[in-house]
């Protein structure tokens, strides 16, 4: 399989959701866990200190092993399609290893921001299925039913093999793989699921019908547990991995 993004079959990829000033005892309490894959940097960090500010800090933390730094735009892949090489320099230049792509502005514009970010070296992570209530239009929400497999459909075209699906949604993740597998055959895709603990997804079901490369990416569960230091809830929510 080709663009493992994370060298784990299952990991905790680390959200790094805080405040700067939180975030180097957050990596030193995480890193070394087993189990960690990586850490997701999101919108809000990047914003307050500067996106190689933020990465430089996570690398660079003392004994920080090569794990993988992922960006999450919140959403990327939505603006026209002569943005994309601009945001896939800046990210590359950045230091990152990845970027997740929510492609909903249409066929056009997912392939010219996936091609951009290949073409820049990055690992590219695409989504199409959101965790929140009312997101399709058979629920409530904007997003036409088959939105989500039209985006991969044309994500799987493209090469791209790492899939984000929503981790308190279980059928859907079932559907997806089902997909994946019937498109690339199975052990040839990663997914990676958002969605746990406060969004109600439970990671041990999800490692249990997810495939055989996964990782959940968890947020407040880790920089923000109840009754537990940052790394004793690190290594809880990998425990559940087996």
């Amino acid at each position: 399989m080709s663009e493992r993004i994370v060298p784990l079959d299952k990991s905790v990829i680390v959200a790094a959701d805080v405040e700067a000033a939180k975030l180097p005892e957050l990596v030193q309490q995480t890193c070394l866990v087993e189990g960690i894959g990586g850490y997701k940097v999101g919108l809000a960090l990047a914003l307050e200190e500067g996106l190689p500010r933020i990465v430089g800090q996570i690398k660079d933390a003392e004994g920080y092993p090569a794990l993988p730094v992922i960006y999450d735009h919140q959403k990327a892949g939505n603006d026209i399609p002569e943005t994309g090489p601009s945001f896939a320099r800046v990210c590359r230049k950045s230091g990152v290893d990845a970027v997740i792509l929510f492609p909903f502005a249409g066929d056009e514009t997912q392939r010219v921001w996936t091609e951009a970010c290949q073409e820049a070296g990055l690992g590219v992570l695409v989504g199409a299925h959101m965790t929140q209530e009312k997101f399709l239009q058979s629920d409530g929400g904007y997003i036409a039913d088959d939105a989500p497999i039209r985006i991969f459909d044309t994500a799987i075209e493209q090469g791209v093999r790492n899939f984000v699906v929503p981790g308190n949604k279980l059928q859907f993740v079932e559907l997806y793989r089902k997909l994946f597998e019937e498109k690339l055959d199975e052990g040839n895709f990663s997914l990676f699921s958002p969605g746990f603990i406060k969004q109600g997804g439970v990671i041990s079901e999800y490692a249990q019908i997810a495939g055989r490369y996964w990782h959940a990416i968890v947020g407040s569960g880790i920089h923000s547990p109840e009754k537990m230091s940052i790394n004793a809830a690190a290594k809880q929510m990998t425990s559940q991995l087996r």
